[in-house]
């Protein structure tokens, strides 16, 4: 099972169009030792032809023009992706199904019930793709169980519910239900090894810990160093915890809760243009190096 990082940046990528925080004014002139980065999507693969896409965000172009297996290469027009997961109905992770509304027939899309009903009123994109080609909507329960996507054989996935944030288009914004946000478990059925896979995560809630614990590799929300990182900045006036996103370096924030698994393989993704842990000789990256938690980036690959 084959694990392909197509954007590892958090909503507005690194460096952000319009910002000139530290990170991004570094990276623009050159004084700062980072690379950049798209906005967060995987790619997963068990025979290396068929291919399911996690997230479709608006850098979806950039994104497949820098992995070729993804690209026409049978048909006129086609692609390898037969399927597509949304883990929420976030702007970072769902506005890159307009870039696709070429395809030749209706999408596949596996979300669950919260986040079709936010893509069909409050940012209507399953509606405007019914213009198009359409979706096929396949509904992902929120009770763990395992289901499976035709095309991607020899995979098993299990959906667990997130305590995150809804989109501020949702009726749930500031009340979460349970679909809003979901982690996944995707396992490899041939040699048993897991991924856990968690863009997003505003609380460790204890049903999500054993998945995080029997995990052989984690991908687990980098968004935030610090809790108050946006305001330090003088971008926003919103706390991490605000926006649905634990920070790494504070009390029962990602590094304690990665500190505490010895079995899983642990990488971040989804990092905020803000987050220090972009410049590569800084030290909270040591920090991390030092905890033994790697830092994804485009391109990154995972092989379960």
């Amino acid at each position: 099972m084959l694990i392909h990082i197509l954007g590892s940046g958090a909503g507005g990528g690194f460096p952000q169009w319009n910002c000139n925080c530290t990170n991004c004014l570094g990276l623009r002139t050159g004084a700062g030792n980072a690379t950049p980065r798209t906005q967060s999507s995987i790619t997963l693969s068990a025979n290396g032809d068929d291919w399911v896409l996690f997230n479709a965000s608006p850098d979806i172009r950039q994104q497949l023009a820098s992995f070729p297996v993804l690209q026409p290469g049978r048909r006129i027009r086609d692609t390898a992706i037969r399927a597509i997961v949304l883990v929420d109905a976030q702007i970072d992770h769902t506005t890159g199904l307009l870039m696709l509304r070429e395809h030749t027939e209706p999408w596949d899309v596996y979300c669950t019930r919260a986040v079709h009903d936010d893509l069909t009123s409050g940012f209507p994109v399953f509606n405007i793709l019914s213009h198009f080609r359409g979706v096929n909507w396949h509904e992902i329960g929120t009770d763990q169980a395992c289901f499976t996507i035709p095309g991607i054989e020899g995979v098993a996935f299990s959906a667990v519910p997130l305590k995150s944030e809804a989109p501020p288009y949702s009726p749930h914004r500031h009340n979460t239900v349970p679909g809003d946000n979901i982690g996944l478990r995707m396992e490899n059925l041939a040699s048993g090894k897991n991924l856990f896979y968690a863009p997003g995560l505003g609380e460790l809630e204890p049903h999500v810990i054993p998945f995080m614990e029997d995990a052989d590799c984690l991908l687990v929300d980098g968004t935030l160093w610090t809790d108050n990182e946006m305001i330090t900045a003088g971008i926003s006036n919103k706390h991490g915890k605000e926006m649905g996103h634990l920070d790494q370096s504070g009390e029962g924030g990602i590094i304690e809760i990665l500190s505490g698994l010895p079995k899983p393989r642990k990488i971040l993704i989804h990092i905020n243009n803000t987050n220090p842990i972009l410049l590569e000789d800084s030290p909270e990256r040591l920090a991390l190096d030092r905890a033994g938690i790697e830092v994804s980036y485009d391109g990154m690959e995972i092989e379960l």
